[in-house]
């Protein structure tokens, strides 16, 4: 049944979008027209035909906006909780928007209960769709059977992450290279797909075409030069094709626009989030009369050494010595003050401060500790291909990683937001990091991968 719906998975699934879409749109359409397209005052109308028509386009497209960039389309992709989740942080964004998009076509705060009554109808849309369509696709979609291929590596890290999908995939069986070409070949003739785990190139490429010939799908875990291959720009100045890798991070054009729209948003953000920073200091102040910002020596352009702030959270000299002692769970050394800003990422954004004196941006490779560079280096040398940028307040790594994540895995995280980078990435990564802030098996948006101060 699988393969015969494959080809219309796509379809398949932009329908169900489709459906969604069109319920929310109409939730909002009822709501504007009985409780909002009439000023609660006189009793006038706010617009006429096509106003009410641009009010609902309005609102359609930041709902598509945020849904496609929190995920809450990808049906099949994401678990049922975090298309719920996905979907509703969308919601809740665009219904606190238009709220203040009619409050000042009315010239006044309008009435929130209207509001209210359309988030609980979403809801309720929300977590009904989700479960249908959920479980039409499981019927349509049955997990793939796939056969692990692996080297001298071990594959269970893998293998063991990939079963936690188990609507997913369907681990069948595993192979070593060892076995031999022609073996690996008959086994994979057993499977719908094939997983290709860190087996070197030679093999790897016979496999791959092996695999591209009989039409069977593969997963392939990245070498730090697929990566820099991947975001490698092509030529067609001649009839060879030729892929061009410029190995160089940013341009030029790119380090200024960056730059600019870092200083611009920074700037905005302190002076949006003082009243709340300045609270923040005043607590730690006088919780134990120690100092209010915490600074510790990271790495971030190039190699540069700079002194990052944060908010403390710790008590005074928690590290003595400057030995680094990563926090656990309950840690004594945090603060009552420290555990609310940690919860909330608050004592991150004294960052702002770093950012505008050119340190740090808003988004790139989170800053290490000196130390941990060194002893990082030590053991995978292109670890420090990650200091081609800026290190960020918020990153790749940190979005699509989770809190176990490898420090080699981070790394290819990080090297494919560096290959890959634009303008609209960076935004969109800015607005991600909303959603795994509040999602506890993902990695913390605006802490420290290792959790240390």
């Amino acid at each position: 049944m699988q393969k015969n719906y494959d080809q219309f998975k796509k379809i398949i699934i932009m329908a169900m979008s489709i459906a969604i879409f069109g319920l929310v749109i109409l939730a909002f359409a009822y709501v504007w027209y009985t409780d909002y397209n009439y000023n609660l005052m006189t009793g006038d109308k706010f617009f006429n035909r096509k106003g009410n028509w641009l009010i609902i386009a309005l609102y359609g497209l930041m709902q598509l906006f945020f849904t496609k960039i929190y995920g809450g389309f990808k049906v099949g992709y994401y678990k049922i909780s975090n298309i719920i989740y996905s979907q509703m942080l969308s919601i809740t964004l665009v219904n606190a928007l238009i709220y203040f998009v009619i409050s000042l076509v009315g010239r006044e705060l309008v009435d929130l209960t209207p509001i209210f009554k359309l988030t609980f109808i979403d809801a309720f849309i929300i977590v009904a769709w989700t479960y249908v369509v959920s479980k039409i696709y499981e019927q349509l979609f049955p997990p793939r059977k796939l056969l692990v291929i692996y080297s001298n590596h071990n594959a269970t890290t893998l293998i063991r992450k990939m079963c936690q999908r188990s609507d997913k995939y369907q681990i069948c069986e595993a192979i070593s290279i060892d076995e031999g070409l022609e073996q690996i070949k008959h086994r994979i003739d057993e499977y719908d797909g094939a997983i290709i785990c860190d087996a070197p190139g030679k093999i790897r490429n016979d496999i791959l075409k092996y695999c591209f010939e009989t039409s069977k799908r593969t997963y392939i875990t990245p070498k730090i030069s697929d990566v820099i291959i991947r975001g490698a720009d092509e030529l067609n100045l001649f009839d060879t094709p030729i892929l061009l890798c410029r190995n160089r991070g940013l341009s030029m054009e790119q380090r200024l626009v960056k730059r600019f729209f870092d200083i611009t948003l920074s700037l905005i953000a302190l002076v949006v989030l003082s009243p709340i920073l300045l609270i923040i200091a005043i607590a730690i102040k006088l919780y134990d009369h120690g100092p209010v910002f915490f600074t510790q020596e990271r790495v971030t352009i190039d190699g540069k050494k700079f002194k990052i702030y944060k908010f403390r959270s710790m008590i005074v000299d928690a590290e003595k010595d400057g030995h680094s002692i990563p926090a656990t769970d309950n840690d004594p050394r945090i603060t009552p003050v420290g555990k609310i800003i940690r919860k909330t990422r608050f004592d991150e954004f004294p960052q702002l401060i770093n950012i505008i004196k050119g340190d740090m941006s808003i988004v790139g490779p989170r800053p290490e500790r000196v130390e941990h560079v060194e002893e990082y280096a030590k053991e995978m040398p292109e670890f420090r291909y990650r200091t081609k940028v800026k290190a960020g307040l918020t990153g790749y790594a940190q979005i699509y990683g989770k809190y176990n994540t490898t420090a080699y895995d981070k790394l290819k995280l990080d090297m494919m937001y560096i290959e890959n980078y634009s303008l609209r990435l960076d935004f969109q990564l800015i607005i991600m990091t909303v959603k795994v802030l509040f999602m506890k098996e993902s990695t913390e948006g605006f802490d420290d991968d290792e959790q240390n101060k």
